[in-house]
């Protein structure tokens, strides 16, 4: 069907040009050595038909030519048809997972169809997850589920209204096909729907891009690999680079650019800790080069908030990956990025001393951002000790964290009758078995806010920048397969209303969508899909 859709697009394939390729043609599981990436194109699939579809976006890159026949649109972004200019692709990587090296990885179910350019001159590429096998597959299907896709499509374009860095999303087809899924990883494997999301962001390299011709000791493909990810997303330094006059050497750039990846990916993870998201699986081939979210596999929102949470089951026994230790894990990706770029840097001093800093470097961004979310313009006026002593304070029962910050912004510090352990009430799960001794710690806090309110000027001001930096929605799990199990039976209005609600996540809830901006009910504790997940999709 190639070249039969006229979609008026044209397709950069800055990738593919500059990075050396796979020599073998052939699409079958192997080991890639030398290269970059391996072309490879989707495998067809029955009966595509678009489910969503972000038209907002579409336009925003330009894309409008692409709208115009929704059948023939269907066929591309399942990957039946490739447009003339696209030069599809799967990505060589590696990467370290829960904590140990795995090796080569790869694109297995990722297709990258190729770039297009915005009207600001901003390449986008387009990859189509789902779309079938490619070399690095690992004997897997390269297909994926509804109830995964569902969830990442919803997932992705909620983290960018709330303001989170993200790939995003432009859309949700079902293939037509059954996908054969072990969900619990029980021995009872089960057909299911099958879907493909088409994935958009500035790039999708990896750390694992990195490492993995490290470990191999390819140093001239990781060069060349370094070199092109700075011309292609770091323009300032491509100058740098490039202008034999420029005091600074290619070390310097190389070090500049890993001290860039270091402050966008702690920002991303003081982003996520802001709204309660947990990544879940924060695997070195699951981080982004330019600190975006990206991979949105058994990841989760925090209900009742827990330091300790994880939302993945392969992760249960550990809890590597839990909420509160994700600017940990987020460092030591790090010091393993460092590990893969060093036979170019040549520099160990440099990378450690950027490496050193970054715990300070977090717990000031994570402490600005925690004022905010209290409503702290002035940082005198909110000691790090009442943060802290909120930490503790959540803890003491099961309280929602979503609820608590959004009900905070309601707290008057001028009216002694406003106690903040009858305020947040809704956002307890056991209210009305607050002990004496919580209640007392309440108290105690309740006078450190209230005394610390009372030196900064205009409340409704600080109401209005709680409710702007802590959401009224987010898109708790058991949302999410709520729209999942109505979409299975082709009932698509929930997934319509919730994309609709969480495409403005810090308005106040009206009364047609007040029930999203509830607590977890009872029984979502321990349904499927509602509190932990698996990595199967």
């Amino acid at each position: 069907m190639a070249g039969m859709f006229n979609s008026g697009v044209v397709f950069a394939n800055r990738f593919t040009q500059a990075l050396p390729a796979d020599s073998i043609v052939e699409n079958y599981c192997r080991q890639v050595r030398s290269a970059a990436f391996s072309r490879v194109r989707p495998t067809n699939v029955s009966k595509p038909q678009i489910l969503a579809l972000n038209e907002d976006l579409a336009i925003e890159l330009g894309l409008t030519g692409l709208l115009a026949d929704s059948t023939a649109l269907a066929q591309v972004l399942a990957g039946n048809n490739v447009l003339s200019g696209m030069d599809p692709y799967a990505m060589a990587y590696g990467g370290h997972q829960f904590g140990n090296w795995a090796g080569q990885l790869g694109d297995g179910r990722a297709i990258n169809l190729g770039e297009v350019v915005d009207a600001q001159n901003v390449h986008w590429t387009l990859q189509l997850k789902g779309a079938g096998p490619t070399p690095y597959s690992r004997h897997a299907d390269g297909r994926a589920v509804l109830r995964s896709s569902l969830r990442e499509y919803l997932c992705s374009e909620a983290m960018f209204h709330l303001g989170v860095p993200t790939t995003r999303a432009l859309s949700l087809v079902t293939t037509g096909d059954k996908v054969v899924r072990d969900m619990f990883y029980d021995g009872n494997p089960a057909a299911e729907p099958g879907a493909i999301v088409c994935r958009v962001s500035r790039s999708f390299v990896r750390f694992g891009n990195f490492e993995l011709p490290a470990s191999r000791g390819e140093n001239d493909l990781l060069r060349t690999l370094l070199n092109f990810v700075i011309k292609s997303d770091w323009k300032d330094l491509a100058h740098q680079l490039n202008n034999a006059a420029s005091e600074k050497t290619a070390t310097d750039v190389y070090l500049e650019w890993f001290q860039r990846v270091c402050r966008l990916t702690q920002t991303m993870v003081v982003q996520w800790m802001r709204v309660g998201f947990v990544h879940g699986v924060m695997n070195t081939d699951n981080m982004s080069v330019l600190g975006l979210t990206m991979d949105y596999g058994p990841y989760g929102w925090v209900d009742d908030y827990n330091p300790d949470w994880t939302p993945n089951t392969t992760d249960e026994a550990n809890r590597r990956y839990r909420f509160g230790n994700q600017a940990a894990i987020a460092r030591w990706n790090l010091y393993q990025l460092a590990n893969a770029i060093y036979p170019v840097v040549k520099d160990a001093k440099s990378l450690q001393a950027i490496l050193d800093k970054l715990p300070g470097e977090y717990e000031r961004e994570y402490t600005d951002m925690m004022r905010l979310k209290l409503g702290f313009r002035q940082a005198h006026n909110c000691p790090v000790s009442l943060i802290d002593d909120l930490q503790t304070l959540l803890c003491l029962q099961p309280t929602d964290m979503t609820l608590f910050f959004r009900l905070l912004s309601g707290f008057d510090p001028q009216n002694p009758e406003c106690r903040l352990s009858e305020l947040l009430q809704p956002a307890f799960y056991d209210a009305g078995e607050t002990s004496t001794q919580t209640l007392r710690s309440y108290q105690v806090w309740e006078t450190a806010y209230r005394h610390g309110l009372l030196q900064e000027s205009g409340d409704q001001q600080r109401r209005s920048l709680m409710n702007s930096v802590n959401p009224a929605f987010v898109p708790r799990n058991y949302l999410a397969q709520q729209a999942i199990d109505a979409a299975e039976a082709a009932d698509l209005s929930v997934l319509n209303e919730l994309l609709a609600t969480l495409g403005n996540p810090y308005q106040e809830p009206v009364p047609t969508n007040q029930h999203f901006g509830s607590k977890r009910p009872d029984w979502a504790v321990n349904k499927a899909g509602c509190s932990m997940l698996s990595c199967s999709s």
